[in-house]
C-alpha cells in the first residue's frame, strides 16, 4: 500500500494539468474528497493548475462549486477519479482522455480501473483517504482551512455523524487534526444535516407507512409523484433513509426511489452484512450502507426477498 501512496505522490508532483472527478448523484463525500483535493493541491502546488469537474448539487454548493473546462485541458494531464467503484459511475466521460488515470476509494474494490488504483475499504470515506495520504507526506503538502472544511464535510456524512460502525480511531484523529483548522464544524454539521419543512413532513409520513416483512426488512418507496406531492428533491429524499433505523425491530431498511429511467435502492442494515444483495442488483458498497439499481417496480419484491433471505 505504501507502494501506491508514494506512486500517486510521484504522479501528482510530475503533472502540471490535474483534473479530479467522481460519480455521478454525488453525496457529500464524493464532493468533499473531490473539493478537498482540489483546494489542497492549489495551496500547496500554486504553480499548478487544478479542476473539479462534474454536474453540481445546489445544496452541497457548500462544499465547493464545479470548474467548466475544454477537451484541450485534458491533453498531457493527469485524472484522478475520487469516491467511484464501477465506472459507469463515473461523472463526466471524459475522464479517460488524460495521461494519466488514478483511483482513489473506499469501497469494495469490484470493478478494477486506471493506471494505478489505491482501494482501501477500512477507510470510513474518500475523504479520510485523502487527508490519511496527506499527513503521511506533510514534506509535500500544506493543508489549510478550505480543504480541510470540505474533507471534514465528506467524513462527517459518510461515518452518519460518527454514529456508523465505520468510524474508527484512525477516523476520530484525522478529524481531530481536520478541526484544528478553525472549520467551525457546527456550521458544516448544521449544513448537512438541517432540513426543510417538507422534508420533515416525508420523514413522518415514513414513520406512518413503510412496510415490514416479518424477517425484519422494512422499506419504502418513493415514487416521483410523491415527491412532487411533498416538493421534495431526490437528494433531500434518499438522505432521509436512516429515519427507519429508529425502529428497534428494523433489522434491515431500503429505499426504493424513483428516477427518470430507473429506481435506486438505498440499503442500511443494523448488523447483517447487506452489499452481496446489492451486487446481485446492479450495485454494491459496505457491509451495512450499500445501494442499488432497478429498472421496474416488479423487481422491488425480488431485493425485498433477496433482504429476507439474508436474516438470519
Amino acid at each position: 500500500m505504501g507502494n501506491k501512496k508514494a506512486e500517486i505522490i510521484k504522479a501528482i508532483k510530475k503533472y502540471h494539468t490535474i483534473i479530479i472527478h467522481r460519480h455521478v448523484n454525488p453525496d457529500p463525500d464524493a464532493l468533499g474528497s473531490q473539493i478537498g483535493l482540489k483546494k489542497l493541491l492549489k495551496h500547496s502546488y500554486p504553480s499548478k493548475e487544478v479542476y473539479a469537474v462534474g454536474e453540481e448539487v445546489d445544496k452541497l454548493l457548500f462544499i465547493g462549486d464545479m470548474d467548466v473546462i475544454s477537451e484541450n485541458k485534458y491533453k498531457g494531464a493527469l485524472v484522478i477519479v475520487c469516491d467511484t467503484a464501477n465506472i459507469s459511475r463515473i461523472s463526466d466521460s471524459r475522464f479517460d482522455h488524460g495521461d494519466m488515470l488514478i483511483k482513489i476509494d473506499h469501497h469494495p474494490d469490484y470493478e478494477q480501473f486506471g493506471d494505478l488504483s489505491w482501494v482501501d475499504p477500512s477507510y470510513s470515506s474518500a475523504s479520510e483517504m485523502l487527508v490519511d495520504l496527506f499527513l503521511e507526506f506533510p514534506e509535500r503538502f500544506i493543508m489549510n482551512k478550505e480543504a480541510a472544511k470540505s474533507f471534514y464535510a465528506g467524513i462527517l456524512s459518510d461515518t452518519g455523524n460518527f454514529m456508523n460502525g465505520n468510524t474508527t480511531p484512525r477516523t476520530l484523529k484525522i478529524v481531530s487534526h481536520l478541526r484544528t483548522y478553525n472549520i467551525q464544524p457546527e456550521r458544516i454539521h448544521n449544513n448537512l444535516n438541517v432540513k426543510a419543512k417538507n422534508a420533515s413532513r416525508l420523514q413522518k409520513d415514513i414513520l406512518m407507512s413503510f412496510k415490514v416483512t416479518d424477517k425484519g426488512v422494512a422499506y419504502f418507496i418513493i415514487t416521483e409523484d410523491l415527491l412532487k406531492m411533498y416538493g421534495v428533491d431526490r437528494l433531500e429524499a434518499s438522505n432521509l433513509v436512516n429515519t427507519l433505523s429508529s425502529v428497534r425491530s428494523n433489522k434491515i431498511w431500503a429505499f426504493f426511489i424513483e428516477y427518470p429511467s430507473e429506481i435506486r435502492v438505498r440499503i442500511r442494515s443494523r448488523n447483517i452484512p447487506i452489499d452481496s444483495v446489492a451486487r446481485q442488483f446492479n450495485g454494491g458498497g459496505h457491509s451495512l450502507a450499500s445501494g442499488a439499481t432497478i429498472h421496474s417496480w416488479e423487481e422491488v419484491d425480488q431485493v425485498i426477498q433477496a433482504l429476507d433471505q439474508a436474516c438470519p
